[in-house]
C-alpha cells in the first residue's frame, strides 16, 4: 500500500478577493471593511475598531481599491496556476459585489456574472474552486446601519447571500468555508467581523456575542448548503498554530492550554456542536453573557461543519513569566513570546514546520474530521535580479519544510485532504498592507505605494512547486 498524499489530493494555491481583485467600485460593488483599511500607522487601529470612521479619507492610501487587479486579470493569473498544475485554488466571493450594502433584497447581476466567469475559467483549467463566502469583506452599507455582527440581523442578511451564491454557484463550486479566521475576531475586530466599539463597551461581550452570530449563520449556512448541494463539503477554518509552554513550569503549561482554548473555542463549537465547559466558566469569570435565541443551541449541534479549513504560519509559546514576556515576536495578529529554538522571517514571524505536523495532529485527536491547510507560507521582500529573475530559495525551503512535515502528519494518520499555500501570486498583505511582503510563486510589479506595471514574473519557486505538485508530493529537491 503506497503511503503518503492521496491520489486526488488537493494542491493548490489560496487567495482572497479584498486582497487580489482590486475594482473596488467596478461592476456595482460596494464597500467593504477591507476598503476602509489604509496602509500605514493607522492600519491596526482601523483593524482593531479603534477608529471609528466609516469613509474613505483622501490623505490615506488603500492597497486594496486597486490591488493586483485579479478583477481584469483573473484569466492570466488562472492560466498561470494551470500551468503549475493546481489541482484546486482557494478564493473568496466579495459580498458586496453580490450585495453592494448588505441588505438588498435584489442580488446584483454583474457580480454574479464576474464569478460566474472566474469559476467557469477554472473548471476550464480542470482547478477545483475552493471558496471562502465571507473573508473579512463584511459590507459597509449595514456595518453603517446595523452595527455589525453584534447586531443579529446579520445572521438573516448572510443567510439571503448564501442563498443567492449557493443557488447560482451548485454545480460548479463544491468545497465552502464559512468565515475566515473566524478567531480573529478577537484580535482584529473591525476587520474580522464589522465591530465598532462604544465608549464604555464591555469590549469581551461584544466581541463574543458578534463571534455568536456568526457561529449561528454558520451553523445554518452549513445547513442550507446542505440541503441546495447534497454532495457540498462545508468547513470551517482557524488561524492555527500549537501554543507550546515556554518552560515546564505548570503554570506555563497551563497558560498555553489557556491560549489554546481561547483559540479553538469557534471551532470546537462549529465542529462539535456546542460551547465547551472552559468557555462557560471564562463567560462567567469575565460578566459575559450570551445573548441566545430559541433555537441556537439545537442549529449549533445539528449543523456541524464537514471539514477543519485551517491557515498555519507559525507556532507560538506562552509564558507567565514577566521577564520571559518582555521577549515577545510577531506572527500575524498575534503576539508571541519568542522561541528560543527557532528562526524567524523578515517579519517577525516565527518558522517551524515541525509545528504544522504537531497542530494538524492536534486538530485531528480533537476532532476526528478532515483537515485541509488553506493558508501557509513565507512572507519575503523579493529581489528582481539584473536578468528579471527571482531566486526566492528561503521561500523553496519554508515549504518544502512544511510540505514533509504534513507528509509526516498524513503518515501519523491525520486525513489531510489538501493544501493551498497562501499568496500563490503576490497580493496586498492583510496584516501591513504592503506589496513587498511577497508569498506567491509569481511575482507581481507594484510597490508600497501604489507603483508598477502590474506585469506577472515567474519565480524559481514556480518551477519548484510545478514538480511538487507533478510527483504528488514526492520530489521536494
Amino acid at each position: 500500500m503506497k503511503l503518503g498524499f492521496l491520489e486526488k489530493f488537493l494542491w493548490g494555491g489560496a487567495l482572497a478577493a479584498n486582497q487580489c481583485e482590486g475594482g473596488y467600485r467596478e461592476g456595482g460593488k460596494g464597500l467593504t471593511t477591507v476598503d476602509l483599511c489604509p496602509s500605514g500607522q493607522n492600519r491596526l487601529d482601523v483593524m482593531k475598531g479603534n477608529i471609528a470612521e466609516l469613509k474613505i479619507n483622501d490623505d490615506e492610501f488603500y492597497p486594496s481599491h486597486e490591488a493586483i487587479d485579479f478583477y481584469h486579470k483573473y484569466k492570466e493569473d488562472i492560466a498561470l496556476f494551470a500551468e503549475m498544475g493546481f489541482k484546486c485554488l482557494r478564493i473568496s466571493i466579495a459580498w458586496s459585489r453580490i450585495f453592494p450594502n448588505g441588505d438588498e433584497e435584489i442580488p446584483n447581476e454583474e457580480g454574479l456574472k464576474f464569478y460566474d466567469s472566474m469559476f467557469d475559467e477554472m473548471i476550464k483549467h480542470d482547478i477545483e474552486p475552493v471558496v471562502t463566502i465571507c473573508h473579512f469583506d463584511t459590507p459597509i452599507g449595514i456595518i453603517e446601519k446595523f452595527g455589525g455582527w453584534k447586531n443579529r440581523k446579520f445572521v438573516d442578511f448572510y443567510l439571503n447571500y448564501c442563498k443567492v451564491i449557493f443557488d447560482r454557484y451548485k454545480g460548479k463550486v463544491r468545497y465552502w468555508m464559512t468565515f475566515n479566521e473566524i478567531n480573529m475576531i478577537l484580535h482584529l475586530p473591525f476587520l474580522g467581523a464589522g465591530v465598532r466599539f462604544e465608549d464604555g463597551d464591555n469590549k469581551l461581550q461584544v466581541m463574543y456575542q458578534s463571534a455568536h452570530h456568526e457561529l449561528v449563520a454558520s451553523a445554518l449556512a452549513t445547513k442550507l448548503a446542505h440541503e441546495i448541494m447534497p454532495d457540498s463539503m462545508v468547513g470551517c477554518m482557524l488561524a492555527a498554530g500549537e501554543f507550546y509552554p515556554y518552560s515546564c513550569n505548570p503554570k506555563d503549561v497551563m497558560e498555553a492550554k489557556r491560549k489554546e482554548r481561547e483559540n479553538l473555542l469557534f471551532i470546537d463549537v462549529q465542529s462539535r456542536g456546542e460551547y465547551p465547559g472552559y468557555a462557560k466558566r471564562f463567560f462567567r469569570e469575565n460578566n459575559i453573557e450570551i445573548v441566545m435565541e430559541s433555537g441556537d443551541e439545537e442549529i449549533l449541534k445539528g449543523n456541524t461543519v464537514d471539514f477543519i479549513g485551517f491557515s498555519y504560519y507559525s507556532s507560538r509559546c506562552a509564558s507567565v513569566d514577566p521577564e520571559v514576556l518582555n521577549g515577545k515576536t510577531s506572527g500575524n495578529a498575534f503576539k508571541s513570546v519568542r522561541n528560543p529554538y527557532l528562526n524567524v522571517s523578515e517579519w517577525g514571524w516565527q518558522i517551524d514546520p515541525e509545528g504544522l505536523r504537531i497542530t494538524c495532529n492536534s486538530l485531528h485527536d480533537r476532532y476526528q474530521k478532515p483537515l485541509f491547510i488553506v493558508e501557509n507560507g513565507l512572507g519575503a521582500n523579493d529581489i528582481v535580479e539584473e536578468d528579471g529573475s527571482i531566486n526566492d530559495d528561503y521561500r523553496i525551503q519554508y515549504l518544502r519544510g512544511h510540505i514533509e512535515a504534513m507528509k509526516e502528519a498524513i503518515l501519523d494518520g491525520v486525513n489531510i485532504i489538501g493544501y493551498t499555500p497562501w499568496g500563490c501570486i503576490d497580493i496586498v498583505s492583510a496584516s501591513t498592507g504592503e506589496m513587498k511582503k511577497r508569498y506567491g510563486f509569481i511575482y507581481v510589479d507594484k510597490d508600497n505605494e501604489g507603483n508598477g506595471t502590474l506585469e506577472r514574473r515567474k519565480k524559481k519557486s514556480f518551477e519548484w512547486y510545478k514538480e511538487v505538485i507533478k510527483s504528488n508530493g514526492e520530489n521536494l529537491v
